[in-house]
């Protein structure tokens, strides 16, 4: 296997472009070294595009921009995504321990596109925007749309991931990301979910995201759920309708870790612990 450290971007997309799926970049490599040494992964060429800074860094404008190689400790740590995106930064240090949240990367959790991945949920209700380059130029496209299936993305094989766009919540919004597993800390989730509401002047919902992973195929957001607490006070009501339809939408499977029974079961409790903890941040 052919081992390529890169020094700048252009050196990085040149060693995609002359080998094409042969090659498989490498940032953090928790989940790349993982697939490697199980034999799911078996790649001609590792493109290491570590040593790039200009991958890194997070800036704010009009959204929040962060670079593909910002690491999920920088996200937990960032006092700018903890104030703007405060699901993110739960997200992020729900990710294995302090080791793996040292070296993983934003772009390697997004592209590695798990169905179990922590920080899709949160970036979905964050409406994040992937940002890829090639040779041949540059695109954006919705999460919603780079996340195709299991472990597929809408990446080209010539194309690298630069940086990762979000939406900047308005005033009274609350957001959160819980997570279910077997144990209290470095967990695979059974299930995770993300959800942001927005608060009117008369406290009733303007706007809701709701987005789970671990559940399905792929990390998905369920606007019906979102369009059920649209308009309301986040009642039982409501709430329980909305948890409704987010069973409805979930494609859960048994694997070694929990039932699709179990993983089913525990959205609606799990939505209704997140609504009322996003409605009390809004309202602060």
């Amino acid at each position: 296997m052919e081992f390529i450290d890169t020094h700048d971007l252009s050196e990085a997309l040149a060693a995609l472009d002359e080998r094409g799926e042969d090659a498989t970049v490498l940032a953090g490599g928790t989940d790349v070294v993982v697939q490697m040494l199980a034999g799911d992964l078996r790649p001609a060429a590792l493109v290491h595009i570590r040593p790039l800074a200009e991958l890194g860094g997070i800036t704010s404008n009009d959204r929040t921009d962060i670079g593909a190689l910002t690491t999920h400790w920088e996200l937990g740590a960032s006092s700018l995504i903890r104030e703007h995106h405060r699901a993110l930064a739960e997200a992020a240090l729900t990710v294995g321990g302090r080791q793996t949240q040292n070296v993983g990367t934003i772009a390697g959790n997004v592209v590695n596109a798990s169905p179990a991945a922590d920080l899709l949920p949160a970036l979905l209700v964050a409406n994040a925007q992937v940002t890829a380059v090639s040779s041949s130029g540059r695109r954006s496209l919705p999460l919603e749309e780079f996340l195709v299936d299991r472990k597929r993305t809408a990446l080209a094989p010539n194309e690298l991931v630069t940086s990762i766009s979000l939406e900047r919540n308005a005033a009274r919004t609350g957001e959160i990301y819980l997570k279910v597993g077997r144990r209290g800390a470095m967990e695979v989730a059974l299930v995770g979910l993300a959800v942001c509401v927005r608060l009117d002047e008369d406290d009733a919902i303007a706007e809701a995201r709701i987005a789970v992973c671990a559940v399905g195929p792929k990390a998905v957001r369920v606007h019906e759920a979102e369009a059920a607490l649209v308009g309301t006070r986040g009642d039982e009501a409501a709430v329980a309708e909305a948890g409704g339809l987010l069973q409805g939408a979930a494609r859960p499977i048994d694997d070694v870790r929990g039932t699709a029974r179990y993983r089913s079961r525990v959205l609606p409790g799990l939505l209704t612990r997140a609504v009322s903890e996003c409605l009390e941040r809004a309202r602060s």
